[in-house]
């Protein structure tokens, strides 16, 4: 997990040809057994996406903004059903490298309009494809800020494909609001941790498909090697089933997002 690497303008930076899954808001989580990681409830917006969790607190003048979850760093993830009081998921995260914070921490995330069951069981199908059937690295590889601007993100980024992934379709009518308009960024930078896809972008051509997902051994499947659905998703969106139509980003005229301690400088003035 890497703490304030995943917001920008107000919203979520997303990598390259991510996609959201789910999208809940007034959601709080809470942290403990590390030092390092703050006390207290925070609330804010929780998305689940192809690639990880990311939650962004709505309280964008605190010191801690957004936290990322990538799959790979989950472990000892439960839905826990208590006789009282509301549903919850819990887990542990270990940090990533160069993430602003170091070691493992239990998490707890409380969904205020509730939904936890249904997020948590999308959450552990998406862990689940995500990582396949290949070995789970020992230690995560360390966030590197994107070296290049951010836009807003193309459309396909907002929402899965309609027929969902390997006949899997996340359970968007519990979640049926999507994120604002205007609040969904990207960047340029691959994910550096394997999704739904592996570490594609775009490619309809899984939304059909009845394989397992491609075992987590931190290569490009096949479909996306080579085609028009691979140069096109360096670039722009390139749907197969309608080839003539594709999306082009805007041009790349805004900042790279602030560091961590770029947001704490702003916190001290």
């Amino acid at each position: 997990m890497s703490m304030n690497t995943a917001h920008q303008g107000g919203g979520i930076l997303l990598y390259s040809g991510e996609c959201i899954l789910l999208y809940a808001d007034n959601v709080n989580v809470e942290f403990n057994s590390n030092p390092e990681l703050p006390n207290g409830t925070k609330t804010g917006t929780l998305y689940l996406t192809t690639h990880r969790m990311v939650f962004i607190n709505k309280n964008h003048t605190d010191k801690v903004i957004s936290f990322s979850f990538p799959f790979i760093t989950l472990r000892d993830v439960d839905i826990e059903q208590p006789v009282f009081g509301a549903n919850y998921i819990k887990g542990k995260v270990r940090s990533q490298p160069n993430g602003n914070w170091n070691g493992e921490a239990k998490f707890k995330l409380m969904f205020k309009k509730g939904g936890a069951i249904e997020f948590g069981q999308a959450m552990l199908k998406t862990v689940h494809m995500a990582t396949g059937n290949g070995p789970v690295p020992d230690v995560p590889p360390p966030y590197s800020p994107p070296t290049g601007p951010w836009y807003q993100a193309p459309p396909p980024a907002y929402t899965p494909p309609a027929a969902g992934y390997y006949g899997w379709v996340p359970p968007t009518h519990a979640f049926p609001e999507p994120p604002p308009a205007s609040s969904v960024y990207m960047t340029d930078m691959p994910p550096p941790y394997p999704g739904i896809n592996g570490y594609s972008g775009y490619n309809t051509s899984y939304a059909n498909a009845t394989a397992p997902p491609p075992p987590m051994g931190f290569s490009v499947p096949p479909e996306s090697q080579n085609g028009k659905a691979s140069d096109a998703a360096q670039s722009a969106y390139y749907d197969p089933n309608r080839p003539q139509c594709a999306y082009v980003p805007p041009p790349s005229y805004y900042e790279p997002p602030p560091s961590y301690q770029m947001n704490g400088d702003k916190k001290t003035q």
